[in-house]
């Protein structure tokens, strides 16, 4: 196993850091905004318009439906970015040109190649289960690479490599919130690894859309959405990656009816782009820190 890479960050001396209180902000397809602990914090980057169309490789294009509920120009200062992989819908050209190239990105080795060879300075790849930990006045997050399959069998062998994410955040070494992010991927065997590794998982962000390309399945659907409620077992919920594109194939009405038949409307939250989801950390894992 390498050694554990470490990202320092400065804190403005006169910020004051909220343990009790974050939010997750809803850009629009896995892209959000997340704020805790003196954090802010930018997933998977799309910040393309409707009618604009990504590449997805060999040649295959994908229109987008829906705007960003914010522009790109409109971001507020961030500490680093997790990508998930190297697909257009999650890393457009847009973002190539505009985003700022020393901004800090963990991601896949793969994408790391690709973004280096774009300009970017400042990308820390991570192999599955590898971790990198992050360091900002009194917080910090250790943040490790899930397991993810972005498509089926061999399939997969001709998709990017693509990672979910475990933020683990702490003070004074203890733990307060553990949030998962799926990244694009179906349900496979390896997802089993991740509540045996990481139990007690507080919030999830799961990448939903039922996105299909050529018939072939490539991100949950609602059947596979609620599967993975039952395997990874957080407590709350939130569905991202849905309705933006037209490859997304599995709306998310279809998520909310399999939720409901299922009895688990208690542990999910929506939101509509534009959007944001209040969390508080449970007070003995704030007191105890």
């Amino acid at each position: 196993m390498p050694d554990q890479q470490t990202l320092r960050l400065t804190a403005s001396e006169t910020s004051t850091t909220d343990f009790n209180n974050g939010s997750i902000f809803f850009v629009g397809t896995a892209t959000v905004l997340i704020r805790y602990a003196g954090f802010t914090i930018l997933t998977d980057p799309n910040f393309l318009h409707a009618g604009d169309h990504v590449h997805l490789g060999y040649g295959m294009t994908a229109e987008r439906l829906t705007n960003p509920a914010i522009e790109l120009e409109d971001l507020p200062p961030m500490d680093f970015c997790v990508l998930s992989h190297y697909h257009g819908d999650h890393f457009d050209q847009l973002v190539e040109e505009k985003l700022q190239k020393d901004l800090p990105i963990i991601t896949t080795e793969h994408a790391s190649d690709a973004l280096k060879e774009k300009g970017f300075t400042a990308t820390m790849p991570l192999d599955t289960w590898d971790s990198v930990m992050i360091e900002k006045s009194a917080a910090r997050i250790q943040l490790t690479s899930m397991p993810g399959q972005h498509g089926p069998s061999i399939t997969d062998l001709l998709l990017p490599p693509v990672m979910g994410s475990m933020l683990d955040f702490y003070t004074a070494e203890r733990k307060l919130l553990r949030l998962y992010i799926t990244g694009d991927t179906l349900v496979h065997d390896e997802l089993r690894e991740i509540p045996k590794r990481y139990p007690e998982i507080d919030l999830a962000l799961f990448h939903l859309g039922g996105t299909r390309i050529l018939g072939i399945l490539l991100t949950m659907d609602a059947e596979q959405g609620v599967e993975a409620i039952r395997i990874i077992n957080p407590r709350e919920v939130i569905p991202i990656h849905y309705n933006d594109y037209e490859v997304f194939k599995s709306p998310l009405e279809e998520f909310k009816r399999a939720v409901a038949e299922a009895g688990l409307e208690d542990r999910v939250r929506y939101l509509s782009h534009g959007e944001s989801y209040q969390f508080s950390v449970l007070p003995q894992r704030v007191s105890a820190a």
